[in-house]
């Protein structure tokens, strides 16, 4: 299938490229999420007269990404866990629960499928987890997994 993209996709490619993607992706994420069109003459031509307000668009959205980042860039998310004696944790650590951590500690609201883990978080331990708001902005946290002390 190809479309227009309407908007910047890492990996992907930026506004008003002409790209092939797989049937399933286009139909079931880029064209109802309001990110790409099918590529036709006609919204080839309504993507070219509508460039300058989609990167305006863009631009606005990749500040408001940007002051996020800052605000978050660097922090240290703690997290007391049950663990066995071997320091594995009874449960994983998932994006949902960082992405609540965000949101009760910090008041910053980051979506489950902005946090990048890069691996299974299931020890006691630090990891460096990559945060992507927008395909131009992202940032690193440290994540801090304890032990909960038993009384």
């Amino acid at each position: 299938m190809e479309v227009i993209l309407l908007e910047n996709i890492i990996n992907l490619g930026k506004i008003g490229d002409q790209v092939k993607v797989k049937n399933g992706y286009g139909r079931n994420f880029l064209l109802p999420e309001g990110k790409a069109l099918r590529a036709n003459k006609e919204n080839v031509e309504l993507v070219n007269k509508k460039k300058f307000e989609l990167n305006k668009k863009n631009d606005e959205t990749k500040l408001k990404f940007k002051e996020i980042a800052n605000k978050i860039k660097n922090k240290i998310l703690k997290f007391n866990k049950e663990a066995k004696e071997n320091g594995e944790l009874y449960g994983s650590i998932k994006p949902k629960e960082v992405s609540n951590y965000f949101v009760n500690n910090l008041k910053v609201e980051i979506n489950p499928s902005e946090i990048d883990l890069r691996q299974e978080i299931n020890k006691i331990g630090s990891y460096k987890i990559n945060i992507n708001l927008h395909s131009e902005v992202s940032t690193n946290v440290t994540l801090v997994v304890d032990k909960i002390e038993s009384i």
